[in-house]
């Protein structure tokens, strides 16, 4: 070859780069398989010594009826449905007008607040979680549905996501939908938002990944039992004496919790990667 490279080269990368995501997934898949396979076992199989323990209707059947009678899943699922959906839809009313002005209105102090908001990108719910504890605990709001909603309205990565969306909208259309009379607002909700879909589709998935699997601010906010979201409730479901020990009903309800995110994000991963990866086009 002239540039001295051989033949088969480029084939033998490809390869190897197939072969260590391959790789990589199955060592990230193992343990869903591995909560799959003992949820499906009976209990006495699940010590045997084998890998993955053979299926059982029967055990499967009584692993899945003890984790459904034993603590309220489909409750605590309930519950993370409706504090993950009431996130997103404050998170996205918030960010999208604040992402525009980011990006598109000229503003004294611009700059210093996007610089805020990269600040707040690396500060952790555990900095502020005191003072938000204690406001929360003043207002009479612990066990509610606002206790778990309220600290998590504003998100600052939603809001850098949308400026670096919306910075790749053409101001020309902006300056003619002005100019037939449209508002910022309406410009944001009518023009914006829907040129934006992929990067909304990307944090969606994002923003209910993050807060279905989130345990350490319900731990806090929540002690009833009819008020815990999926991770706490699974916690407390692992702390009950009926299921002490069960492993495969304690699998059973993994399985169940998780069930619903893992076809969630199969079914958006394509707009995950999009909207992570290309901007607004027109």
């Amino acid at each position: 070859m002239a540039d001295g490279r051989r033949p088969g080269a480029p084939r033998l990368r490809r390869w190897l780069s197939t072969a260590a995501l391959g790789l990589a997934a199955a060592l990230t898949l193992m343990p869903f398989v591995v909560m799959v396979a003992v949820s499906l076992a009976a209990s006495g199989t699940v010590y045997d010594g084998s890998f993955l323990p053979s299926p059982s209707l029967a055990g499967a059947a009584a692993n899945y009826a003890l984790a459904l009678s034993s603590q309220p899943l489909l409750r605590f699922m309930l519950n993370g449905a409706v504090v993950c959906g009431t996130i997103l839809v404050l998170q996205i009313l918030v960010a999208a007008p604040a992402g525009y002005a980011l990006a598109k209105l000229p503003f004294r102090g611009r700059s210093l607040l996007f610089g805020a908001v990269v600040v707040a990108l690396m500060i952790p719910i555990q900095v502020p979680a005191i003072p938000l504890y204690l406001a929360i605990a003043q207002a009479g709001l612990l066990n509610s549905y606002t206790a778990l909603i309220l600290p998590f309205t504003v998100s600052a990565f939603a809001i850098f996501l949308f400026r670096q969306f919306f910075l790749g909208y053409p101001d020309e259309v902006l300056d003619a939908a002005r100019l037939d009379g449209f508002s910022e607002l309406a410009i944001v909700w009518r023009l914006m938002l829907p040129a934006a879909w992929p990067a909304v589709a990307a944090f969606s998935t994002i923003s209910v990944i993050a807060h279905w699997n989130d345990l350490y601010w319900p731990l806090v906010v929540v002690t009833r039992t009819e008020m815990m979201t999926p991770p706490l409730g699974l916690l407390a479901f692992r702390a009950s004496g009926e299921t002490t020990g069960n492993v495969g009903a304690l699998m059973a309800g993994g399985v169940i919790v998780t069930a619903p995110l893992v076809l969630g994000f199969l079914f958006f991963q394509r707009h995950l990667v999009r909207g992570l990866s290309v901007r607004a086009q027109t």
